[in-house]
């Protein structure tokens, strides 16, 4: 069955930064698009950035174009995110999921990202 799980969440100080990740399993990685989404406290979902199944097309938000970075590692089934220069309102569950803006299909269960000082 498919699988994302993230990992790599926790405390951060303004300015900081985290790097998270994704190990999928179940499907075939390098076959989809992957998407990170997050959810603030309180909030809705927000989508953060996607990336082509071959990493030849990526997008951001605008909140976060500049200071993340979405990658992944095909052999590894590994999608990852790069964050720096955290801000506060950068604090949220961040989920991993299959898919792009057409349509996310399958997700994780999330990593807290706490951005205080």
């Amino acid at each position: 069955q498919v699988q994302l799980v993230e990992s790599g969440g926790g405390l951060a100080q303004p300015g900081g930064s985290l790097r998270l990740s994704c190990e999928a399993s179940g499907f075939t990685f390098s076959g989809y698009s992957m998407t990170w989404v997050r959810q603030a406290p309180g909030k809705g979902l927000e989508w953060v950035s996607a990336i082509y199944r071959d990493s030849s097309d990526i997008w951001y938000s605008d909140a976060v174009k500049g200071r993340f970075t979405i990658s992944r590692d095909n052999a590894k089934n590994t999608l990852y995110l790069e964050m720096k220069n955290l801000k506060p309102e950068d604090t949220a569950v961040y989920y991993c999921a299959r898919g792009d803006h057409y349509g996310l299909d399958y997700w994780g269960k999330g990593t807290l990202v706490t951005v205080s000082s």
